[in-house]
């Protein structure tokens, strides 16, 4: 039996929150151990000097001189999970300092995590299971190629994607809306399947994703069952031809966002999540909704409108829809609405989640809201630089998947 995964545990505040607990049995479902680095009373202070943050916090401190003691290898690790309260402004610049520190001073993986008192142990599952898979298949997630023939599902929130993969090339793709999850991916698979001239039996192994991957994992008796994380970042930099240095992978879903520093296509800090579903995919099927265009019609009206005419709140997913009501009695154009709902979602993301990575170019967009122009050039005007949108990038999870399975068939 495989020793367990240690996480190192930096945090403050999840004791008087409630929210240890939860962090323990995320762990624990995914068979890792979390655990808090011993360090020496005398060792705090001089930690917290040679940092250099001024902080008033005894907890803020001692996560200090713990990740230290972390890079410098006085504690063994697998992989980091950083944690702090949501409102406390001095945890948020120690959590970020501490982050970017481990990343660039170590090998290990890192997430970190603005928790809050409804924080439970299946919001944290996706983000434990993601470190202790770095951990245990470092080896698997290096793969580069694709061999044989083998076949990925996502199954996503939104959407349920299926691609076939044979000799290192895509050879049948699927996708239909989520709706019921095996019925769903079966439509996905039979139709990749068809576009591939293939049958189930000819697949020599599959791979699963996405947040019915277990579920659908079972249904299918696929070899490779894992969470998105690793899978998008490996699919992301295979599909943008990036596999050897530094990226970042950028990925608006329907229910949350991903935001992932890649090295070498292994993550080594990443984070998920929003506050509101006002910054994610939803909230744009909704705009073109209200707007009366298909969602694939959203992208090209927005280049043609001018978001900064146009005050636009989606922070929260109700006023943000109140916004675009009100801007359209108001005499806005229909282009000025798409142009501002997508800028306000790259804004949040931007805001939200890229705080909590070390951007790095190429910065790879994936997923279906890849394909909404208005959403990648508002993205590119914040971040200042060229996003790469790479073939097939709405198939992210499900090519991730069927690379990664190959490792699976025998003899490879």
């Amino acid at each position: 039996m495989s020793r367990k995964v240690r996480i190192a545990q930096l945090s403050c505040g999840p004791e008087y929150s409630g929210v240890q607990k939860e962090i323990y049995e995320a762990a624990e479902s995914v068979d890792a151990e979390v655990f808090f680095p011993d360090i020496a009373l005398a060792d705090v202070e001089r930690a917290v000097d040679a940092f250099g943050l001024d902080v008033r916090s005894a907890d803020l401190k001692l996560m200090i001189a713990r990740g230290k003691a972390l890079v410098e290898g006085k504690v063994d690790a697998d992989g980091v999970f950083i944690g702090t309260c949501f409102r406390c402004a001095e945890a948020a610049i120690v959590r970020n300092e501490l982050r970017r520190y481990i990343h660039e001073h170590s090998r290990l993986p890192v997430v970190s995590y603005s928790f809050t008192e409804r924080t439970t142990s299946g919001t944290l599952l996706t983000r434990m299971e993601a470190l202790t898979t770095i951990a245990r298949r470092r080896a698997l997630l290096a793969r580069e190629e694709q061999t044989g023939i083998t076949m990925g599902v996502d199954s996503g929130s939104s959407t349920t994607k299926a691609v076939v993969m044979k000799d290192n090339e895509i050879v049948g793709t699927g996708w239909h809306p989520t709706t019921e999850v095996i019925k769903s991916a079966e439509s996905a698979v039979a139709d990749a399947l068809e576009m591939a001239g293939l049958t189930r039996e000819d697949i020599q192994a599959i791979g699963t994703t996405g947040y019915g991957r277990f579920l659908i994992g079972k249904h299918l008796g696929a070899d490779l069952i894992q969470e998105e994380l690793t899978v998008n970042s490996k699919g992301a930099v295979y599909l943008a031809g990036h596999q050897r240095g530094a990226s970042t992978v950028i990925d608006i879903g329907g229910m949350d966002n991903k935001a992932i520093s890649v090295l070498d296509g292994i993550p080594g800090t990443f984070t998920m999540g929003g506050i509101c579903a006002g910054a994610s995919g939803r909230f744009l099927e909704m705009t073109a909704k209200r707007l009366g265009v298909d969602i694939t019609e959203l992208g090209p009206l927005a280049m043609k409108g001018m978001g900064k005419n146009v005050p636009m709140n989606s922070y929260c997913i109700v006023f943000g829809t109140q916004s675009l009501v009100n801007a359209l009695a108001a005499g806005s154009s229909r282009e000025d609405v798409a142009a501002a709902a997508c800028h306000s979602v790259a804004e949040q993301v931007f805001e939200q989640q890229l705080q909590e990575i070390d951007i790095k170019e190429p910065v790879i967009m994936v997923g279906g809201t890849s394909l909404i122009e208005g959403l990648v050039y508002a993205m590119g005007q914040l971040l200042q630089t060229e996003i790469v949108v790479p073939p097939h990038s709405q198939y992210i999870g499900a090519v991730g998947s069927a690379l990664l399975a190959s490792g699976f068939i025998k003899g490879e």
